[in-house]
């Protein structure tokens, strides 16, 4: 008996600084674990002030996911009693050879994630989170043990059988290896190394002694296994080395919710309860209330062999059936006695999370808390009550109270494509509004058209009254004429400004320089900034330009032939002597005619 209260029944389990007791709280009526500390701290007066200190944080802790702590004392040993859980810990189903399924290692790692990230809330760093301290109810729920107890373990300089100290040197983060502050993310790096180990049956960095193990993963980042599919980057994530790098608790749950997107729903954990040992040496067994005024059965008392004897028949028989009957009803007492305590659920709906939380704790309920929406509701009234209402519940049950967060949210209506006008009359007519308007151009959707609404990943329902942002096309971006292609083809010219989302336009024009049908230039040029699907002129050669025959009247021959030759003109020969002077040529001067015309001068 401890405390004059709690009396051991059964062993549950053994550590190198403390074991576990099944114990009957005689107080209560309730079945309780009760983990008592090695003998050798009950004379260390600091570790007991720190004890105090952290197991009456821990018992202020109120979350389905964290061990609930009842009570401590110090009764020539130090012992901390705590709610019974019957489905047994990670490490028993590990140890069993039971590898979870990446999906039942998500909901494992999910549930223990929002136990350390209310934890984290309340200012409680775990510091020894490992397959052992992950325990289970028989319905499957996980809980987180040993809050608090690391620390004050460590700060007694509490140190292990192998001289380590406290705090498993196999799921130990790298800033544990190192000696320096543990925070937060440590729980989050041993319990990324933990849902590895129960899914793969792997736990990495372990090498033969606890201080190769520490060295390993000082410098060496943690990479998931395989098997763990889609969870494999929420724990690489969180098994960095750097602390900084690592999620918080709140963004480790929401890793998991993600994941599980791509995952099949988790079938049942294979709970693996506690084997209790009661074979070797005494043990205690449960027993009445010492104050119980049952009277046990009393054996009925043999009868005379004299069957005509009444007078001494009757007075027996009347003793015994009266002795049977005091026993009866002193059992019936005693098992009304020894049961759980129980209390009807209040009315809770209408009221709010503190009203529901004022009953959890004067029923002994855990309350569970969860989010909820109905119209006409606020934000904060309780919705639903499971059980319902006038339902007996036993104490060290859950209560779970559904809390409004407002009126029941609003389908965001079908937006894209719409212009800005149609999209704010949607909106209106679901008692919306458009919010932030943001122009941005776009390649596909014509200007002036709904291309974005601005929600969350996955959102499609916000709060009545809510403004949505959402994002209008502006059209294609400009774009840059390009220069005219080396090869001056026009098929190759219509191809680089078609890649250029513009349109070419054939434009003829002669040409001194450039061949009969070669390009010439694009008008605007090169460098111009456009809108997308303008015009650009392409100038295609004609060749020359025809050009008036030069006057030649005068002149000799030869002075004659160099001024036709250079306009362009090929001198055919000369009719009359060719010592004298020019008198015309043919054709006349001034006559308009192409590039390379024939022309004879006349002397």
């Amino acid at each position: 008996m401890l405390g004059g209260r709690y009396r051991i029944v059964a062993p549950i389990g053994v550590g190198a600084s403390a074991q576990v007791f099944l114990a009957d709280d005689i107080t209560l009526r309730r079945r309780v674990a009760v983990k008592v500390l090695h003998e050798a701290l009950a004379a260390d007066d600091g570790f007991l002030r720190r004890f105090r200190a952290e197991a009456q944080a821990a018992a202020s802790l109120n979350h389905p996911h964290v061990l609930g702590v009842y009570d401590w004392g110090h009764d020539d040993v130090p012992y901390l009693v705590s709610e019974y859980l019957g489905g047994g810990s990670l490490e028993s189903m590990i140890r069993a050879e039971h590898r979870l399924t990446t999906s039942q290692g998500l909901l494992v790692g999910l549930e223990a994630a929002r136990g350390l990230e209310y934890a984290h809330g309340e200012g409680l760093v775990h510091r020894d989170i490992k397959p052992a301290n992950l325990l289970f109810g028989e319905g499957g729920r996980l809980r987180i043990a040993d809050f608090g107890l690391a620390r004050a373990l460590a700060e007694a300089g509490w140190t292990e059988p192998d001289g380590s100290m406290v705090g498993t040197a196999r799921y130990a983060a790298p800033e544990q290896a190192r000696g320096e502050k543990v925070g937060p993310a440590a729980d989050v790096y041993a319990l990324a190394l933990t849902v590895n180990e129960a899914v793969s049956g792997q736990l990495p960095f372990v090498a033969d002694t606890a201080i190769a193990t520490l060295m390993a993963r000082a410098e060496t980042p943690f990479e998931p296994h395989p098997d763990l599919g889609p969870l494999g980057a929420t724990l690489r994530r969180a098994g960095a080395i750097d602390p900084d790098e690592r999620p918080t608790a709140s963004e480790f749950v929401r890793g998991f919710l993600e994941a599980a997107e791509d995952l099949p729903r988790p079938g049942v954990l294979p709970l693996v309860g506690p084997t209790i040992d009661v074979s070797a040496g005494d043990h205690t067994q449960l027993v009445p209330d010492p104050v119980s005024t049952s009277t046990p059965p009393t054996p009925v008392p043999a009868l005379p062999a004299e069957d005509d004897d009444a007078d001494r028949r009757w007075p027996l028989i009347v003793i015994a059936v009266l002795a049977i009957i005091a026993g009866v009803v002193g059992a019936v007492f005693a098992f009304q006695d020894n049961q759980t305590p129980t209390m009807a659920v209040p009315e809770l709906v209408g009221g709010t999370a503190e009203d529901a939380s004022s009953a959890a704790l004067e029923g002994g309920w855990v309350l569970s808390l969860e989010d909820g929406r109905q119209d006409g509701s606020i934000a904060g009234e309780v919705l639903r009550v499971d059980p319902p209402p006038g339902t007996e519940l036993e104490e060290g049950e859950i209560l779970t109270v559904v809390v409004s967060k407002g009126e029941e949210l609003v389908v965001v209506p079908e937006l894209i494509g719409e212009t800005e006008v149609s999209a704010a009359a949607l909106l209106e007519s679901v008692g919306l509004s458009v919010g932030r308007v943001t122009q941005e151009e776009s390649e596909t959707v014509e200007s002036g058209l709904v291309t974005e609404v601005r929600l969350e990943p996955g959102q499609t329902e916000v709060e009545p009254g809510s403004s949505v942002d959402i994002v209008v096309s502006a059209g294609p971006s400009q774009r840059q004429v390009p220069a005219v292609p080396e090869s001056l083809d026009l098929e190759d010219a219509r191809q680089v400004l078609a890649d250029r989302r513009l349109v070419a336009e054939i434009v003829e024009e002669p040409s001194e320089d450039v061949p009969v049908g070669a390009v010439v230039e694009f008008r605007p040029g090169p460098s111009a900034w456009v809108d997308a699907d303008s015009v650009v002129e392409v100038v295609v050669s004609t060749g020359p330009a025809p050009r008036a025959v030069p006057e030649t009247v005068g002149l000799t021959v030869t002075e004659a032939t160099d001024l036709l030759k250079s306009f362009g003109f090929e001198v055919l020969g000369v009719d009359g002597n060719p010592a004298l002077p020019v008198l015309g040529t043919n054709p006349r001067a001034g006559e308009l005619h192409d590039f390379g015309t024939g022309v004879r001068i006349v002397t």
